[in-house]
């Protein structure tokens, strides 16, 4: 049975983990053929055995987003090799929360460099091959930045990873109404708590602040949010879906 993104090629960053794997799965599953970014090249390896062995087609693209030219040379080389694009995913991003007073300004830096920047950059380069894919095929192409609930609600201690990611909400709405008469797509996803490595590089009071906070609640999966992206891109030309919310059942 054929899938509905067969003869499309989808790029994820943040591939190597989480939202971004669990991403490239399904869309691969879906039928696109998926470039894989992400930092962690023998992750990387291991995701593309597993999309292969699964009947899909990945190509493996190393790279570190956060540096200034990479995601510009990424689409490049991700669109020389597959001849189009038609599908982004900025899933790659870095949670560093913590007290003002005591975290480095390094942290904050990271933040914005990776969370913000790079999901720019990587935008910026692709749109121009987004908006020729729209001009045939599906007749649309799309761009799904990954935001969080903490886009919509500022909280102590989160303040620079708030402001990142009301940066991806803002920027993604933006470039929505800017890019609809040309049949791109933007959408933004903004999960709540989910199982992934986030949480594990934030400091450790951090940490501890939030195991208590979300003591309760049953984690989303990446696989969830995957599946919300999945059905995001794969909608009829008609249909655009701008925002998602995706919170845990329980979590009030």
């Amino acid at each position: 049975m054929a899938g509905k993104l067969d003869g499309y090629v989808a790029l994820v960053t943040g591939a190597s983990s989480g939202i971004g794997a669990a991403t490239a799965i399904e869309l691969a599953a879906q039928g696109a053929v998926v470039v894989l970014v992400a930092r962690r090249a023998e992750r990387l390896a291991e995701l593309a055995e597993r999309i292969a062995a699964a009947g899909g087609t990945a190509r493996v693209l190393a790279a570190d987003i956060a540096e200034r030219g990479v995601p510009a040379q990424v689409v490049a080389d991700a669109v020389a090799a597959e001849g189009r694009l038609d599908i982004l995913v900025n899933a790659a991003g870095v949670m560093l929360n913590g007290d003002a007073l005591e975290r480095p300004l390094s942290e904050w830096e990271q933040m914005v460099d990776l969370n913000l920047m790079a999901l720019l950059a990587t935008t910026k380069a692709a749109l121009p091959h987004l908006v020729a894919a729209a001009q045939g095929g599906r007749g649309v192409a799309d761009v799904v930045n990954i935001s969080s609930i903490a886009g919509r609600v500022a909280s102590r201690t989160a303040g620079v990873y708030n402001a990142t990611k009301f940066g991806v909400t803002a920027f993604s709405e933006a470039l929505r109404q800017e890019f609809a008469r040309r049949n791109v797509r933007v959408s933004v996803v903004e999960p709540g708590a989910v199982q992934t490595e986030l949480f594990e590089h934030q400091a450790p009071a951090a940490q501890a602040r939030l195991s208590r906070a979300l003591s309760e609640v049953e984690y989303l999966h990446p696989e969830d949010v995957a599946e919300a992206i999945a059905h995001i891109v794969t909608r009829p030309r008609r249909v655009a879906l701008a925002e998602v919310v995706i919170r845990p059942t329980d979590h009030i």
